[in-house]
């Protein structure tokens, strides 16, 4: 006998389905709208970091067509008066407190190598430049050591340029080469005190400072 013959699907069977298709989908081109809500999320990312840099910036800064320009307002602000008046009751020398009409963003009281203590005031000129006005009881050869850091660097200090006169004292001029230059006078009256102005300020903002420091409001040894 012969064997039967497939009957095949049955009549009013739906017909087979193809089996599911297994692997990676094909790329799809994304539609023009998603693309550009893409692109337009990320550029608002990158602008985010970008306003807030400029907006740091711009409070101490200035548009100029050459740059930026330092904002002379901007930074700390310390009462000079009060601080000096504080380290007065401890130094061994009386103190002065010029008012030069600069802004006083600094004042510190240290140890100058080989002895003797040294008491600086910070200021920054209305052009935004910086002035140190520092008063001592060391000797000349100690307090420019200290203060234009020769010896921590090995080198020799800087070298006497001359003399000027402002503010009624004659001061000794220092200066590296291509430094900024070290303005040292002897104060009257006893005991000795030194003051240094240096800085990156020129002579105008110097002498000002000179002249402010003669006439400055005097502190005791004791406060």
């Amino acid at each position: 006998m012969s064997a039967p013959s497939d009957p095949g699907p049955a009549k009013g069977d739906p017909s087979p389905r193809p089996a599911p298709r297994v692997g990676p989908r094909a790329l799809r081109k994304p539609e023009r709208g998603e693309t550009s809500v893409r692109d337009l999320i990320g550029a608002v990312l990158i602008l985010i970091p970008v306003a807030l840099l400029l907006f740091t910036v711009g409070g101490s800064c200035s548009f100029a067509p050459t740059g930026p320009v330092e904002d002379p307002q901007s930074g700390p602000t310390v009462d000079a008066g009060a601080r000096l008046t504080e380290f007065a009751r401890g130094s061994a020398f009386a103190l002065r407190v010029p008012e030069p009409g600069f802004r006083a963003n600094s004042t510190d009281r240290g140890p100058v190598e080989g002895g003797g203590t040294a008491v600086r005031i910070g200021y920054v000129t209305p052009g935004a430049d910086y002035l140190s006005l520092v008063q001592t009881d060391a000797t000349a050869e100690a307090i420019l050591a200290t203060e234009s850091g020769s010896g921590g660097r090995g080198e020799g200090p800087p070298l006497r340029r001359g003399t000027i006169d402002a503010g009624g004292l004659t001061w000794e001029v220092y200066e590296s080469d291509g430094g900024e230059p070290f303005r040292i006078a002897t104060l009257p009256g006893a005991p000795q005190v030194r003051a240094m102005v240096t800085g990156s300020a020129p002579e105008q903002d110097f002498r000002t400072l000179a002249d402010a420091l003669a006439t400055a409001r005097v502190v005791p040894a004791g406060g």
